[in-house]
């Protein structure tokens, strides 16, 4: 794994660096190590075991746009879980396309309350009606994905977190 995660002072997950800056941030006494991997980063003079989990030593307080999760195919992937919203069909991103809840002929915006991931069987049953309309049901409600540490859970899946994080990012879920 090449990557640090990043916790405010108050051990909240901010965000996911780079394991260089990691570093960086550790010479230059901004950062204290909580956890490392197995794995050693050496130089000439040097040998520093790579840190896996470092928490800022002052407290950064975080604006709520920087909470925001930015809507993106993927980022809409991750919170429909590779399912298909009508049938529960889980799929690759390849076959899975976006859908408007609302079409945008009637006024359906391009936002996380109006689209779902979708299947294209399911998408062309629906066409250009509301899901009631073509007798489909969504399994869930779209909605935006907000604040920390829902943040972290989008730029990481259960699977690719490495176990040493899981105390600090996944609170009982």
């Amino acid at each position: 794994m090449d990557q640090t995660l990043l916790l405010n002072a108050t051990y909240e997950p901010l965000q996911v660096v780079p394991w260089r800056r990691a570093i960086k941030m550790l010479f230059q006494e901004k950062v204290e190590v909580v956890e490392v991997y197995d794995r050693s980063v050496r130089s000439i003079s040097l040998s520093i075991r790579m840190p896996s989990v470092i928490r800022l030593l002052h407290y950064v307080k975080v604006r709520r746009e920087h909470a925001k999760v930015r809507f993106s195919r993927h980022n809409l992937l991750i919170r429909d879980r590779y399912r298909c919203q009508y049938c529960g069909r889980q799929l690759r991103a390849a076959h899975l396309t976006y859908d408007h809840v609302i079409p945008v002929a009637r006024g359906g915006g391009k936002n996380w309350e109006n689209i779902v991931t979708s299947c294209v069987n399911c998408n062309r049953l629906k066409g250009n009606r509301t899901p009631e309309e073509a007798g489909l049901r969504l399994l869930k409600r779209p909605s935006a994905p907000m604040g920390f540490p829902t943040k972290i859970h989008f730029l990481l899946s259960r699977s690719r977190a490495p176990d040493c994080w899981k105390a600090y990012i996944f609170w009982g879920r």
